[in-house]
């Protein structure tokens, strides 16, 4: 019976292959010429033969049975092309080798038109005859010349072979990327087993609440940190002893000691600009030594604030005077971003600082950074120009909103005191880098005795020690009280540098904000100074923090997979608390660090209060982290007497992280500390990300941008039928909208004058005093032209 099977099965595959011989040899141009011929006189030709000009491979060859025709032009040897009065045409196209690949056919409408005498002496040679110069149309259907007979397996072996080999290229080039890729990938601080290790850590911690944590004394013990008066307590992070070790490690792995330390010596750690970070060397004692390109830049530095404070003390005993021979009393510090933001935070803070008060008698400062004409409104209406010094701080000089606030200032000094140059060299001030030299001396300024310089390894943001700083500061407050915050500043850098990390208040802070946002998952942090005076510390932080780290790319061009840069937001003290500490405590989980201080800088008691305002104060900076922490659970609630139906409105899930900062006094020695404290935490989580925390191309875009709308509006200034045609159709309809609806209001005397000398402002202080006020005092408003 096997026997019998087995000739069955051998029958069946025999039978199986004559099929497909058969099959094959069925679909061969002379079979197919054969199919359905019946009793019909002529077959209609197929397009194998027609657009191909071969013959059938049993056939004779064309040449051997062509016969002569009478009645046809000569042909050409390549080709030739045929035509009727129908407009049909047959393309003859020269014999092919078989294992040529067939062109593409060649599409042409109303079809092709043949001579059948051509079809019969050049394919198909049939016995039958037909009249001369019949013609017919075939659809357009092109048949490979590959299914020849006797040559269709090989052709099929062959582009069988061709796709499986291009697939398997292709699969191996797919391996080879995701290869190339993967080893990219490798780098990033995500693929150490440090960083997984915390990642299944966090499993751990989930199962965790603080309410619990808090109670292990062991825990609470080891997580504060002290130095020099600043008081850091952690405890109330969601992390135990386990966490912190483990972040040690990742720092260790990270090499955070090494990257420290070539920060504060002058390496090139900004390596997109490839320049030095150094804005530690701008509070470091004389004696030390940082080299940079072979440069001594404390020298430099001490150079600078040696000549700050001459000049300051010359501006404050009256030495040097304005224009008009007047005492110069007040400043206004024209900057952005960081130029700004960080002067104008110190400012807060010494000008409810007993000290400060008593050095700034007698003077004022105001800063002028947004380039809203109403902002220029604001801070120089009620001020007299002759008794008013302006200080521009651009690093480069050329920052396109500070520059033109610099003329509006210039301009606004030149329409009381006249054009003469003098005007400027006595009451315009420079902070600029070195290399910006000479465009402070294009503007007008004295760049011997009036040109204050900072480097280019000084960021913006990390510039408040530097002359962007010092100039203003010691011009209201004198150079001392501005020489105690460098101190305060200094006293963090060196514990910076020298302190084991389970004790260093900044390293730990960096750690523990890598941990809430890369691995818990919190995408914002607050910072929460329970100090009216430190009303500008949140904005500071938040353009310190930001701009640093929100950045996608690491230094080995690879991008991160893991969340980086935090969004920072905060308000002072109990403003915050009737703001959205709501959300803090039952909305989205946002880590906190509140700043508190154990005296006030002006202390109220009242009559009949049993605490001092501040006492009240520090109360709510207490008990808020432990609310945050601990919560409230529904039968804490229910043991209220709330209503079951309100029971789960009025239950707090707690386990919300915050970590504490407690200093003595605020003073201007502990704002240093509190601002070294905030930048060295910045510059540690961007050490373990391996991202560069110290450019910031991403401000760059919108500048660009920016120069393209205001060339748009200069064109549609300038005529009133112009359309705006900006880069899309939304663009395009919000300017054009703009345009229409403040020609009315911004109509120039001179249509072909773009920027017109006008006068900013005819009113000054004296016009703001008189009884009663002026019924205008502005700089023009809309009418205000630059």
């Amino acid at each position: 019976m096997a026997i019998q099977a087995n000739h069955v099965f051998c029958l069946l595959i025999l039978i199986t292959y004559s099929l497909l011989l058969s099959t094959v040899g069925a679909w061969s141009p002379a079979q197919l010429l054969k199919l359905g011929r019946g009793n019909r006189k002529r077959p209609v030709p197929t397009t194998l033969q027609v657009l191909t000009n071969r013959p059938d491979a049993s056939s004779p060859s064309p040449k051997s049975t062509q016969k002569p025709k009478t009645s046809r032009k000569p042909k050409s040897n390549q080709k030739q092309t045929t035509s009727n009065n129908s407009g049909l045409r047959y393309v003859h196209r020269p014999q092919e080798d078989d294992d040529m690949p067939s062109e593409a056919p060649v599409h042409i409408d109303g079809g092709i038109s043949l001579d059948f005498e051509d079809i019969e002496h050049s394919h198909l040679h049939h016995h039958e005859t037909m009249e001369h110069n019949q013609m017919i149309k075939v659809p357009q259907i092109h048949i490979p010349p590959r299914l020849v007979p006797n040559v269709a397996w090989e052709h099929h072996h062959r582009a069988t072979t061709s796709f499986v080999h291009e697939r398997l290229n292709r699969r191996r080039n797919e391996l080879a990327l995701s290869e190339a890729e993967g080893l990219k990938k490798s780098v990033l601080v995500s693929n150490t087993p440090e960083w997984k290790m915390l990642q299944q850590h966090k499993d751990e911690i989930e199962g965790l609440h603080l309410r619990d944590l808090l109670k292990d004394k062991t825990r609470s013990d080891a997580m504060y940190a002290e130095h020099d008066g600043v008081y850091l307590d952690f405890s109330r992070q969601r992390a135990s002893l386990k966490t912190l070790q483990l972040l040690q490690d990742l720092a260790a792995r990270q090499k955070l000691s090494e990257k420290i330390n070539a920060m504060v010596t002058g390496e090139k750690i900004n390596f997109t600009e490839k320049r030095a970070v150094l804005h530690t060397a701008l509070r470091a004692d004389p004696s030390e030594v940082i080299l940079v390109d072979g440069e001594n830049v404390v020298d430099e530095v001490h150079q600078v604030l040696n000549q700050i404070k001459s000049f300051t003390e010359k501006i404050r005993s009256g030495e040097l005077r304005g224009y008009t021979g007047k005492r110069l009393r007040n400043i206004i510090s024209v900057g952005i971003g960081g130029s700004y933001l960080g002067p104008e935070f110190l400012h807060e803070v010494l000008k409810t600082e007993p000290e400060g008060i008593n050095a700034a008698l007698g003077y004022s400062l105001r800063f002028l950074a947004n380039v809203d004409p109403v902002d220029v409104e604001r801070t120089c209406a009620d001020l007299d120009p002759e008794e008013t010094l302006i200080v521009i701080v651009s690093k480069t000089f050329t920052t396109a909103e500070t520059m033109l606030n610099a003329r509006t200032m210039r301009q606004w000094l030149w329409d009381f005191m006249g054009n003469d140059k003098e005007v400027v060299r006595k009451h315009m001030v420079a902070c600029a880098s070195v290399s910006a030299t000479e465009k402070v001396k294009e503007f007008g300024i004295d760049t011997e005795n009036y040109f204050f310089r900072f480097w280019d390894w000084v960021g913006g943001r990390y510039s408040v020690c530097s002359a962007a700083g010092a100039v203003p500061i010691s011009l209201l407050y004198g150079f001392d009280l501005f020489e105690k915050f460098l101190k305060g500043a200094q006293s963090i850098d060196r514990h910076f540098m020298t302190a084991p990390f389970d004790k260093n208040i900044p390293v730990l802070m960096g750690l523990l904000g890598v941990w809430n946002h890369s691995f818990l998952g919190y995408k914002t942090r607050t910072t929460l100074p329970y100090a009216e005076a430190l009303l500008r510390l949140p904005s500071h932080i938040q353009q310190l923090d930001m701009e640093s780290n929100g950045k996608v790319m690491t230094k080995y061009n690879v991008e991160v997979d893991y969340p980086v840069g935090e969004i920072d937001f905060g308000e002072p003290g109990t403003n915050g608390q009737h703001s959205f500490f709501q959300l803090l405590h039952m909305g989205q989980t946002v880590p906190c660090d509140f700043i508190g201080f154990c005296q006030s800088q002006h202390d109220l008691c009242l009559d009949g209060e049993n605490l001092s305002s501040h006492d009240e104060l520090m109360a709510n900076f207490f008990a808020q982290p432990d609310a945050l922490a601990n919560g409230k659970t529904e039968e804490e609630v229910r043991a209220e007497g709330v209503e079951e139906d309100l029971i789960p409105h009025r239950t707090f899930k707690g386990n919300r992280p915050s970590m504490s900062l407690l200093l003595p006094k605020l003073t201007a020695y502990a704002t240093g500390q509190l601002l070294a404290i905030y930048e060295h935490r910045t510059a540690v989580q961007g050490f373990i990300w391996d991202i560069n925390s110290f450019d910031q191309w991403g401000v760059e875009l919108g500048k660009k941008l920016a120069m393209d709308v205001k060339d748009h509006l200069l064109k549609a200034r300038q005529s009133q039928d112009h359309v705006i045609e900006a880069s899309n159709p939304a663009s395009s309809r919000i300017l054009n909208y703009y345009v229409s609806n403040s020609k009315d209001v911004r109509t120039c005397e001179d249509p072909t004058t773009v920027n017109p000398l006008t006068r900013v402002t005819r009113k000054t202080h004296t016009d703001h005093a008189r009884i009663p006020p002026p019924t205008q005092h502005n700089l023009g408003g809309n009418n205000g032209r630059l």
